[in-house]
């Protein structure tokens, strides 16, 4: 299976800048296994049944994008994830004088600065801050910015609208680089519309790294390795699927990053065990899915591992069709676009 399998053209104009307001008016493309269904979001409790369980993320974005210099030199910094050792890594951008032993002064980090531990050449490095726990949350306020998506266009950087758009209602806790956007499309409203319906709500976390903007670079994907993200799945939560499951619902994956932790914590039989820890899982066409029934998800790029995914879920050429009518349906695609809740191939 080859990149040049998951590409197609998208018109710039189907781009979404800005998300719909109110969030739950976003157009949703339900697509079965034998028709495709144009809907809203808010028809989702209509959609679903009672006893079903939504699994969302509740990480919580953080302002991942930093400026250093280093003499004359400004270097752009994306933090991924802190490390064990305390040091993390992060992924660089004008960094050929940023080498191991070398220290880059952040802008506006209100004395911030960082220690070059070790770089790759694929943009990758190891820093390690001159502050930690509250005092580098505080100077990473001050200093940082949200991490958008290049797709999404700001004159500079995020605005103090996205601030609040680029989150989730369920941000909880901490350490994304990017927003599960199929998240963004909740309200109070909404969920409670769902509640009363009879379908649960259950909280995972998968803290979406950098890796997350990287395009695949690898003709050949089984070449390709997925950049580790962080995550956990609680034993409380882990219960309430398996309930929900054993009592006849359905599991709706509310996003790749959710069903990504799911795949991650399930047993063979597709029980839901506790789990904390990093995961890479690559899923292609052709992956048996074991925890998970539905999906909803926003459109994703073309090229890209997560069109790999839902490819892999809904079905190669199902996948295809669905893409070419929403498109011509003037959807809105990507982070602050539309939606669409896929059933099982």
């Amino acid at each position: 299976m080859n990149l040049a399998d998951f590409d197609y053209a998208l018109p710039p104009e189907r781009i979404a800048a800005e998300p719909a307001r109110p969030r739950d008016a976003a157009r949703l493309l339900h697509v079965t296994q034998a028709a495709l269904h144009d809907r809203r979001i808010t028809d989702l409790p209509e959609l679903l049944r009672r006893g079903d369980c939504l699994v969302v993320n509740d990480t919580r974005v953080i302002p991942a994008q930093l400026t250093g210099r280093r003499g004359d030199a400004i270097i752009g910094i994306t933090l991924d994830r802190p490390m064990d050792d305390g040091t993390w890594r992060v992924l660089l951008r004008n960094a050929r004088r940023a080498r191991p032993g070398e220290t880059i002064t952040i802008e506006r980090g209100e004395g911030l600065t960082a220690t070059v531990i070790s770089r790759a050449d694929d943009g990758a490095a190891r820093l390690r801050f001159n502050a930690e726990g509250d005092a580098f949350r505080t100077a990473l306020d001050a200093a940082g910015a949200l991490a958008l998506p290049p797709y999404i266009p700001r004159e500079a950087s995020a605005t103090p609208q996205d601030q609040a758009d680029y989150q989730t209602m369920f941000a909880a806790h901490e350490g994304a680089v990017a927003a599960p956007t199929a998240g963004l499309h909740f309200t109070p409203a909404l969920l409670c519309s769902l509640a009363a319906k009879g379908i649960a709500t259950a909280r995972v976390t998968l803290h979406v790294g950098a890796g997350t903007f990287l395009p695949v670079r690898t003709e050949s994907l089984e070449e390709h390795r997925m950049h580790a993200e962080r995550g956990i799945v609680t034993a409380a939560t882990a219960a309430l699927i398996n309930t929900a499951r054993a009592n006849g619902g359905r599991i709706v994956a509310v996003g790749t990053t959710s069903l990504r932790v799911l795949e991650t914590a399930a047993a063979a039989d597709g029980t839901i065990l506790p789990w904390s820890g990093e995961t890479d899982l690559f899923i292609l066409p052709g992956y048996r899915f074991r925890a998970v029934d539905r999906l909803l998800t926003n459109f994703h790029l073309p090229r890209s591992t997560l069109l790999m995914l839902v490819a892999a879920f809904a079905g190669h050429e199902r996948i295809r069709t669905a893409y070419q009518h929403a498109i011509a349906q003037h959807y809105r695609f990507y982070s602050y676009g539309d939606a669409c809740l896929l059933e099982p191939a």
